[in-house]
Order: C-alpha cells, then structure tokens, then sequence
C-alpha cells in the first residue's frame, strides 16, 4: 500500500504532468505578440490581458486535470492548488514582458512543446537526476549530425516565421534552428533541445555570468562551448530535485516573488529555501537578517522548564495526595471509635445507674415488708433482674458492665440501619442522621443536619458498634446458658453462608507421561465448621492435595471422587465462595494494608451487599487479625521497604478472608510465623469457623499449643499417601493402638513426621514399618487396598520408587533414548492441552453469589492502578526525564532536511519513541503476573483487569508525545506543524504500547526486554530498504514502522510546493510513499495497537494462567 506499481513508467508520468503544466504557458505565449510590446507600459492593458490569460490557464487545468490525478496522485493531491502554486505569475508577470520585449516579439516560436518537454523529462529521470549525465536523447535539432548554438545548456533558437507551431503536438518535434540566443530570465534551456520551459515559482532563474577564473557560467556551473568564440553564457539550464539543480531554487536566507528577482530576509523574518514571501518570525524566536529559519528554541527551554517543574512536583508530590486521603480517613475512623467508646461508656453508666436506683427501691420496699410484718413472697428483684438480664446484653455482663434496660411485654424492634447508611450515602445532603450506641436499640430523634457527619465516618461508626458488640458478647459467651444463646442469635443480625462439604473418596492424582503417583488412594472428608490441617513429610503432596480439592490438576490424570455436599459436582461451579491462600504472600505491595483488603472485598462480596456491610467485614478481618496499627502502612516490595513479614503473610491470609469464604483453603499460612503470630492467625481461622467456614490448612511441624487449636487432623505420607484422617484429640490414641507412643515432652506432629520421613523408627514391639502405616490406616477403616501395597505388610518386597514424590507405576525398564524422548513430547502436548482446557472450561454457578459485573470491577480495578500509578510517579518523572533528553540529542543532531523531507531524522524518532516507551509500557503487566494469576483464579474479570491497565496507560499516550515534541521539534523545526507531529506521535505509542503489552505477556521480564530494543530497529530496517524484492515489500507493509514513517515524511512534504514539485514528486516515488495516505497511516497505526491488545488479552486469558 503506497508504493508504485513495479511496471508504472516514472519518466511517462512526469512527462504527463510537465506537459499539464505547461499548456498554459503555451497558450500565453501564443497570445503574446509585438502588439503587447507596444502596450507594455499600460497599466490597465496588462491588467485585461493577465486575467484574459488565467481564466484560459483555468480552463486548461481542468481539461488536463484527470490525466494528473491518475498518474501523479501519489504526490499530488490538489491539481488546481498545487498548478497555482507552481506556476501562478499573476502577481509578478513582469518576466513574461521582458521576455517578449528581449526576442523581439518571436518568443512563441522559442517555447517548447509538448514532445520536446517529454524529452527533456525522459531523459531527466532515465539520468537519474545528475548533471553529469544530464544528456537528453538525440532529436531532430540536436544530433550527432547537427549540433548548433541552441543545443548547448541556456541557449535556445526560434522556428522558422512561416512555420506553424502546435504546442499541443505530444509526438512531433519543430525544426527549432534560427536566430539562437541566450535563454530569457525566467525561463531554463536545457542541454539538448532548442527550446525554453518557464521555471516555476520558488526558483530563481538569472542570465548566468562567466566565472573568469573557472570558466564556468554562474551560478549553474555549465562551461562554453569550445571554438566558439562568440558563443556566451545563457540562462537557467535545468530544473529537477534540490540535490542536483539546487542553484535554481531561491537560497536560503532569501525569498524570490518572482523568478527573477531575490530579496534578502529580514530582521524578524525568515526564508527557507525556495520560498516567495518571508515568513514573520514567533515573538520570542531569534531571527536575524538573512535568517534560514527561525531559532525557536526558547520556546522548547520554556516548556522544558515547565515541564521540568511539574516533574519535580509530581515527583515529590504525588505521594501527598494519597497520604492526604489516608490522613482525613484516619481521623474520621478515630472519631467514630471514640465515639462508640463514649456512647458505650454513657450507656453502661445508665444502667449502673438504674441498677442502683432498682436496689434502692427494692431495699426500701423489703425494710417496709419487715416493719409491717409482711411474708416475703419472692427473692429480691434485683438478683431477678439479674438472672433475666438478656444474654448478650450489657445487663449479662459484671457489675458496671451494665445492661439496656428492657420492658417485660414489650417486643424489641429491629431497626434498619443498613438501608438507612445506604440512602444517606446517595442523598448527602439529606438531614437525617444517626447516633448508633451500644446494644443498636435506639436513634437519636434530634439528628443532625447536613452534613454533621459524613457518610464514610457514619459507616465507620456502625462497623465499630458492631465490633464493640460483638467483643462484649465474647465476654459473657462463657457464662450463658442454652435459651442465653439463642437469645443473642436473634438479637445479632448474623448473615449466614452457605455450607460447603468436600468429600473424596480414592483420589489418586497421576503425573501424565511420568507414570508417578502425586497422591494415591486418598480417602476422607473436610467438614463445614471446623479446622482441617494438612501435615506430612517434604514430598509428600500436601499443596498437590489442596490443588486437587479446587478442582485444577494442569498436566495430570485424576481419579477417584470428590463430593460437594454430597453430590458429584464440579468445585469450579463453588469458586465465587471459595477463597484460596498460595504459599507465597502475592500482595500489592505500592498499596496500603487497608486498600488491599478493601479492594479484594468490593470485588468478591456479593455485590447486593450494602457498603456500611462491606466497611464492617473489612474492619471486623483487620480486627482479627492484629493489623490495626499497620492498616494504613504500605504493604512494601523487595526495593521498598513495609510492614513486617508476619504481618505480609497476615494480609494474604485476610485477602480471602474478607470475601467471607465457604471454604478456605491455605497453602502453609503460618510459615515464618513466630507462635504469637500463628496463634493470633489461628484463632482468627477459628473465628471464621464459628460461622461455618469450611477451613483446611497446610502445617509445617506447629507447636503442641498450636496443634491443639485444630479440629481435624490429615497425615500424609511420601507418596501422596494417607496416614491418618479424623479428629486431633484422637489421633495419638489411633497411634498408640499400633505401639507407637509420643515421648515425653515430645511435640507429637513432630513426632509422627519423623516417623514418616524416616528419620525415627518405631520401636521394635510394635512390628510396624512407616511404610506400612499408610496401608495399617486403610485397613483399619476398611478402605481397599491395592496390591502393590498390601505387600508392604506381608513383608514382600515393596515396589520402587523414581522419585521422593510419588511412586512408580508401571514404568517400563530398559527403554530406549528415542522412546523416552517420544513419551516426554506426549507428555507436554498434554499438559499443554489440559491448560487449555482449564482456561476455556467453565461450570455453571452453583454458589449463588452475584459479585460486581464487569463495568463495577473495571471502576475498582482503574482506582486501585491509579493509586499504584501515584505512588510510582518517580519512575514516571524519570520516563519523561529520558524522554526530554531524546527529543534534545534527535532534534539537535538528526536534522529534518529538505532533501529528504525529514526522512532520515524521522527514523531515528520512531526507533527512539518505541523503544523508550515499549519498554515503560512493559512493566504493567511483566510486574503483576503472579497477582493476576491469584485473582482470576478468584473468579475476578480478566476483562476489567486489562480494560483498566490500559485505560491508565492511555495517560502516557498523550503525555508521551508532548514531552519528546517539546524538545524535538523545537530544536528542530521541520515545515510540518506542532499538530501534525503530535497525531503521529499518537498514534505511534498507543501503537507500540499494545505490542509492549504481548511482549510482556508472553516473554519472561529479561527475553521481553531484549524483544523490545530488537523489533524497531528490524522492523525500521525492512520499511527502509530499497530494492525490487516483492517479498520483502509486502513484508514492509505490516510494519508499523512504515507507517509511522510514511506519516511524518508525507506530513512534512504537504509543506513543500512550488518549485518543490518534482522534488516531492521524486522522494515519494522512491520512497513508496503516497501523499493521501497520511490518515490512512495513522489509521494502520491505531488498528496494529487495537489488535495487538486484543492478542495480550487472549495470550493473557488463555497461555499464561497457571
């Protein structure tokens, strides 16, 4: 697309438009005659007779418009606008005149026609250009037999007065051979043909004067003929490119109104070469007399220095706003905590209060009983009041605990709070309010009005109640009685979770191609309510274990059962409340303890949930956790430092936990935990059991303290073998019954996992093997067992092992290097196929949980990486900072030249652009692939995750360009506008930030780098190279470095016109570039950056999941 057809003729085609554009000369000339000689000093006739002969020249233009536009629409693109500029003489015809004056009223004779101009274009371009082969093909008046006066270069001879000349005439040349004299001003004769051709505006076209000391005809360079004495130099002798007739265009520094006479520039102007007019230089650029261009520089130092400043203050700053918000949030969560402190303290006041005031009257009631002889019937109301106090209550609690004071008969209401933050949150500025205290039975009447309170310091205030609450209820939880509790039940507006149980039954779990057993008849349950451990030896399946109860084994064979709540049902259909904890602490580390938390929740809450609900399940998980001086601390990376790592692992373990999870699977939470962490974490677990969360943890070797908090208890051995499953209080007397007994002052899971792992030795009385005691367990439930194992216990030979994770199966011995090789290809085709599977394989939703959709989380997800994006200003400010300094070296050192239109430095700004900001654009997905992985395993939108990432990156797309512009074009200065340049500019980065994002994606950060810095300059290689390859060609097409090329070089030359046009004409030919293909190449650039997202995207989705 842009390049010429390898059978297009160039000379053909420029002969065509030479010939369009001299028509009108010929008729201008056959017009003219002795008689306007004789009126040339009229005014008013030269007036008539100049508009007489341009409505004619537009009459000829559009006559010859069509053949243009069909064999010279490549370079140009308006034939009437481009024809004016070139060859309009309207305003200074005075050359015409002169003309006239100095032929003495023969110059129609002397004009070329339409063949002889076809000569001279023919052999111009076969020449390729060159005045030293600047020999056009012998014709009728200049041959190898007849050479006269008028053939040499500036010279040009008249027809015979009785012949009849037709300029029109494309195939018959005149004999051109009388009366030969030197070329008029204005015009060039060029070597070969006896004839003249007007040269067009812009140009500069003098008699030329002998250089005595060279004998050259200045300033075109042409010698005398030798033997001819008489013979002196003529005019102009040729007009091509800049490169090889560059004294005919007006010189820089100068401008020519017409083409023969030049002015020098002046003081406040500037004249690029071939200009008519000066051009007023900006206010504060720098042009002196005879400038070429102006010196625009202060202009890019004042928006260096502005930008510079912005840097500095988004470098130093940007942290400020953030830290702002956190501060304000802080204090209205400490205002509502005292509140709730103050509003519980007034409350158990009361009811002391009103407990003293009950004793009172009953003591004088009990003093007027004796005085008055009167049996007492009942024991003091006080101790009633007491024992009937509502459990749960402040009543229930010890003396100045105090107790709500409650009416006998009167049914409690349950007050709406919810709904009520829910419409003070949407209506702001509505008055109504509310003062919540402790025990949540009454609101004030006198609310305050407006905004008294803001919404989020309310909804602070009603998660802390509750917290408050809750921690007086865990108080007086010990000593309740049975009607007590269900009392507090109802009295608590507890949401309830629906129940997960997982039962399987001979799960074994087979490395394909490997034929090793991961795990083997596995058999058991995990049940809702309680707290499952997972313990056993180094290798011996326990993360392979919990991978499988999610329901993912990627490149293994499983069989067996698993259950869910009795039914044979995908666990995939559950993963909305299902929370997963991965052994290594995945968290964002430029985002805060509470920002972690908070975004995990919004996105996997039911999305019907309230937010003042949400800001109570987040503080509760803080709460329980022990993160409440860290909530507002940075979770840190490895080069910046933040919270502790105990503390990381805490906030990976509440990530899960704030979705309010049915079953919790964590893979070794308390690993590099100290024992008051991993007990801190456990009771937390233990809380979130209460409610019946389904709990199954991996355990390396925890404390007796800490093992005793478990409710259920998974052992397994090497193998993926199942040792022992049920309950801890019953696991050591399981153990015993076989002679093994725990030492004293032995941990006993250490105990039992040396014994697995070998280490110890059962004594000799029991009889039993740690290899056996996998095969004793499944016996002693009645499980079957397989043959290879029960030999294990009749003492036969056991079978062997390949690796410390899992046995053999089959293996076959002796088998050759190529049928190895084979069943390791088979091996990894299928692995590759079961993560294609698993990434396009989905169940139905079984859990019953509507989360936020696409469009909610894309608003989340574009908050949390717009925080991130702040808090990494720095390494923004030094993106820019690199970007300045290019702009500065390319627009000093890489010149827009006029020769090329800018081509080469244009190349050196899209090699610069798209390394610099392909590898800026990398690190929004290279650093977060881990996250990612975590959270659509979560269930979380792939869709809104990318959607967000790159609406943010949209931020350097448009900064980008501007920061290199306001160096590069400033110090530069090429004829295409600010505008032009900054579009291109545009669309280059969104181009190759979408190529940024497959590279991330697909590469590792190292390869992804490397890919980077090598694609532009190949890319930029095969755009530029020049030769007859097609495939090569075809190739270039599809480089988006062609277009971006193409776009900067045709924004460039639209500038050009005038005597510019065969300059223009010739460097996009040779280019392959085509004039009207300016939109079409920023919309190529824009569809490359369009489908390379949508290639991330699904080599997001679909190869990178693991």
């Amino acid at each position: 697309m842009g390049r010429r057809n390898s059978k297009w003729n160039p000379c053909f085609c420029i002969s065509e438009i030479a010939i369009s554009f001299f028509f009108f000369v010929f008729f201008l000339l056959a017009v003219i005659s002795p008689r306007q000689v004789v009126c040339q000093d009229n005014p008013t006739a030269n007036r008539l007779f100049n508009q007489f002969v341009f409505d004619k020249l537009s009459n000829l233009t559009e006559v010859f418009e069509a053949d243009i536009k069909r064999e010279l629409g490549f370079c140009i693109t308006d034939v009437k606008r481009d024809y004016n500029e070139a060859f309009n003489f309207s305003a200074k015809p005075e050359f015409l005149n002169a003309c006239a004056k100095t032929t003495k009223g023969d110059m129609m004779q002397r004009i070329c026609t339409a063949a002889e101009v076809k000569i001279y274009f023919n052999g111009l371009f076969e020449g390729g250009s060159k005045r030293s082969s600047n020999y056009l093909k012998p014709n009728k008046n200049c041959n190898l037999s007849s050479w006269i006066t008028g053939c040499e270069p500036g010279w040009a001879c008249r027809t015979a007065k009785d012949q009849k000349v037709e300029l029109k005439d494309d195939k018959n040349v005149p004999v051109r051979t009388q009366v030969c004299a030197p070329c008029c001003e204005g015009f060039f004769c060029p070597r070969g043909i006896t004839c003249m051709i007007p040269c067009p505006l812009g140009a500069f076209c003098p008699l030329a004067k002998l250089n005595r000391t060279t004998g050259l005809c200045d300033p075109y360079h042409y010698q005398l003929p030798s033997g001819q004495p008489n013979h002196t130099c003529g005019g102009a002798d040729i007009w091509a490119d800049i490169t090889s007739s560059g004294e005919v265009f007006c010189s820089a520094g100068s401008f020519c109104p017409s083409t023969i006479q030049t002015l020098p520039c002046t003081r406040g102007h500037y004249c690029r070469a071939g200009s008519t007019a000066e051009q007023k230089c900006f206010r504060l650029a720098t042009c002196n007399p005879r400038s070429a261009n102006q010196n625009i520089t202060a202009y890019g130092i004042m928006l260096f220095a502005g930008l510079g400043f912005l840097l500095i203050i988004f470098y130093n700053c940007s942290d400020q706003v953030l830290a702002t918000r956190e501060r304000r949030q802080a204090k209205s969560r400490e205002k509502a905590v005292q509140s709730v402190r103050d509003s519980q303290t007034r409350e158990k006041w009361k009811s002391a209060k009103d407990i003293a005031k009950k004793h009172a009257t009953e003591l004088t009631q009990s003093f007027s009983r004796t005085f008055s002889r009167r049996k007492s019937m009942k024991q003091p109301d006080l101790m009633r009041g007491l024992s009937q106090a509502k459990p749960g209550s402040d009543a229930a609690l010890p003396p100045m605990a105090g107790g709500s004071d409650t009416k006998k008969g009167k049914k409690k209401e349950k007050n709406n709070l919810t709904q009520m933050l829910h419409d003070i949150e949407q209506n702001p500025e509505s008055a109504e309010g509310f003062n919540l205290e402790i025990g949540d039975k009454n609101i004030k009447k006198n609310a305050p009005k407006g905004k008294a309170l803001h919404t989020q310091s309310q909804m602070f205030r009603y998660a802390y109640g509750q917290i408050e609450k809750e921690k007086a209820m865990q108080e007086a939880n010990k000593n309740l009685t049975f009607s007590g509790v269900i009392n507090m039940a109802n009295d608590i507006d507890i949401r309830k979770r629906p129940t997960i149980e997982v039962a399987f039954k001979d799960l074994t779990i087979t490395l394909r191609g490997k034929n090793k057993h991961l795990l083997r008849c596995v058999t058991g349950k995990l049940s809702p309510g309680r707290v499952s451990a997972v313990m056993g030896p180094s290798g011996a399946g326990k993360t392979t274990f919990l991978t499988a109860l999610t329901g993912k084994a990627p490149g293994c064979t499983m069989s067996g059962m698993i259950l869910i709540n009795g039914k044979v049902e995908s666990i995939e259909s559950y993963k909305k409340i299902i929370g997963f904890v991965p052994q290594d602490d995945i968290v964002h580390g430029n985002l805060t303890v509470e920002e972690n938390l908070w975004f995990s929740a919004r996105c996997r809450l039911s999305a019907d949930l309230p937010k003042p609900e949400k800001v109570l399940v987040v503080e509760r998980v803080i709460e329980s956790l022990g993160l409440q001086h860290v909530r507002d601390s940075l979770v840190g990376t490895v080069e910046k430092r933040g919270i502790s790592g105990g503390q990381r692992k805490r906030v990976n373990v509440g990530l899960e936990m704030v979705m309010e999870p049915s079953l919790l699977i964590l893979d070794e939470p308390t690993s590099g935990l100290d024992s008051s962490s991993s007990q801190l974490l456990l009771r937390a677990l233990r809380r979130e059991a209460l409610e019946g969360v389904n709990i199954c943890m991996v355990v390396h070797q925890p404390s007796y303290t800490l093992f005793r908090m478990f409710d259920d208890l998974i052992l397994l051995a090497k193998g993926g073998l199942i040792c022992y499953q049920g309950s801890v209080k019953k696991v050591e007397e399981y153990f015993s019954s076989m002679g093994i007994n725990v030492p004293d002052r032995v941990n006993p899971p250490d105990y039992y996992i040396d014994i697995l792992e070998g280490i110890v030795k059962p004594s000799t009385s029991s009889g039993v093997n740690y290899k056996q005691l996998p095969v004793r367990w499944m016996l002693h439930n009645g499980y079957p067992v397989p043959m290879d194992m029960l030999k294990n216990v009749e003492g036969m030979p056991a079978s062997a092992e390949n690796s410390a994770h899992g046995g053999s199966v089959g293996a076959a011995d002796g088998q050759s290097f190529a049928g190895e090789f084979w069943q390791d290809v088979k091996a990894n085709v299928e692995i590759k196929k079961d993560h294609l599977q698993n990434n396009f394989t989905s169940s139905g939703d079984l859990s019953e949980r509507v989360v936020p959709g696409v469009s909610q989380q894309y608003r989340y997800f574009l908050g949390r990486v717009g925080k991130q994006r702040l808090r990494e200003a720095r390494t923004q400010g030094v993106d820019y900072l690199i970007l300045l300094l290019a702009g500065i070296c390319l627009g000093t050192l890489a010149k827009v030249s006029d020769e090329t239109f800018g081509a080469i430095g244009y190349t050196y700004t899209v090699i610069a652009v798209s390394l610099l900001c392909k590898i800026t654009a990398m690190r929004s997905f290279s650093l977060d692939k881990l996250h990612y992985w975590r959270e659509t395993r979560a269930g979380m939108s792939s869709l809104a995750y990318f959607m967000a990432k790159d609406t943010i990156d949209h931020f350097n797309t448009i900064i980008k360009p501007l920061v290199y512009l306001s160096m590069f074009y400033f110090f530069n200065n090429p004829r295409s506008t600010v505008t032009d340049n900054y579009v291109v500019l545009i669309c280059l980065v969104y181009c190759v930030t979408g190529i940024a994002y497959v590279l991330a994606i697909v590469f590792e950060p190292g390869p992804a780098q490397l890919w980077s810095v090598l694609l532009p300059v190949v890319l930029t290689l095969i755009a530029t190279r020049k030769n007859d390859n097609k495939f090569v060609d075809s190739l270039s097409d599809f480089c988006y470095t062609k277009w971006a090329l193409e776009a900067f070089v045709v924004s460039n030359a639209q500038r050009y016109s005038g005597v510019w046009i065969i300059t223009r004409c010739g460097s996009l030919m040779e280019n392959g570039y085509n004039i009207k293909n300016f939109p079409r190449c920023l919309i190529f650039l824009v569809l490359t950056g369009i489908l390379s997202r949508a290639v991330a995207f699904f080599c997001m989705v679909t190869f990178q999941k693991k």
